[in-house]
């Protein structure tokens, strides 16, 4: 085995069945034995067949799914974990249709398998510290590619899209926070600024209004001025987090091919993961293990999905 990755042959000799998958994620979610995710407890569990539990204290069978984002789900557990690979290997992402055919199930049931993992790689509750980088995108079709019944005929630029706020960490393995946002103005853009940086850190964005004001008492800001063709000043850039939408913006045209607003958190949620527990130069089976930590405690029903 590699010391940095694992082949797809690899996991398949790992994982070849359900049995194999079932101990392996019981063993990441439950390191010290099963926990009932009713009550919580795990001192009062009955082993039963087929990997169902049963407890004592509050009468209710479970097994490892219940509680994650597996769910109520048919799909075999292997199954997921091959797509769990799938999706922190994949540096730009795996469309629904190629999952489908990866893992042997309906394009329909891999596109519902795809929104359950991204609803896992959510929830990030870690603020960014230091020098943090900051920038807003825009994610959507062009108005000249448009048919035209489906033109807002409103000028150029922003119209009809969708508004991506970004943040990185700057320096080697520095995190990553995507957040979709229904406006650009200061109010919006500074709450999701106070709400997911530590106070005291150094802020690097550009000459946009929304950020006038953040330096003072909470933050230290610097900014660059990109009307005047100024990309970089002593140190003082957002070089990384276009970067980082540069990504982004590759992986929803040439994989995704279409976002829509509604889906678009989570599909942003997805590369934020990628970039920072399944950062490439972590073990494969470093980056999967914290996408099985992920999955706890989160749902996604197929109802709430279309909604």
């Amino acid at each position: 085995m590699s010391k940095s990755t694992i082949s797809t042959f690899e996991l398949f000799a790992l994982f070849p069945d359900v049995e194999t998958a079932r101990t392996y994620l019981e063993g990441r979610l439950w390191p010290n034995g099963p926990t009932c995710p009713v009550c919580g407890l795990g001192e009062r569990i009955t082993a039963r067949k087929g990997g169902f539990y049963r407890c004592n204290q509050c009468r209710e069978d479970f097994t490892v799914r219940t509680g994650t984002i597996f769910e109520r789900s048919h799909v075999p557990l292997h199954k997921w974990v091959y797509a769990m690979y799938l999706l922190v290997t994949a540096r730009k992402g795996i469309s629904s249709l190629q999952l489908s055919k990866e893992i042997g199930i309906t394009q329909k049931s891999a596109w519902f398998v795809l929104h359950r993992l991204r609803e896992a790689c959510g929830g990030d509750l870690e603020k960014l510290q230091g020098i943090v980088e900051i920038d807003e995108t825009y994610v959507g079709g062009l108005e000249k590619n448009k048919h035209e019944a489906d033109k807002l005929k409103l000028g150029r630029g922003p119209v009809g899209k969708t508004a991506v706020l970004g943040m990185k960490e700057r320096g080697k393995g520095g995190r990553v926070k995507g957040i979709k946002i229904d406006a650009t103005d200061a109010q919006t853009i500074q709450d999701q600024i106070v709400q997911n940086v530590e106070i005291g850190s150094t802020l690097h964005t550009d000459e946009h209004l929304a950020y006038t004001g953040m330096g003072g008492l909470f933050f230290n800001h610097d900014t660059i001025n990109h009307s005047q063709g100024e990309y970089v000043r002593d140190g003082v850039t957002t070089n990384s987090i276009e970067s980082v939408f540069a990504v982004l913006k590759r992986g929803l045209i040439g994989v995704y091919h279409h976002a829509s607003p509604k889906h678009l958190s989570r599909y942003v949620d997805e590369f934020a993961f990628r970039l920072n527990d399944g950062n490439v130069a972590r073990h494969t089976m470093e980056r999967l293990d914290s996408f099985v930590k992920a999955v706890a405690g989160k749902r996604l029903t197929y109802k709430a999905l279309i909604a």
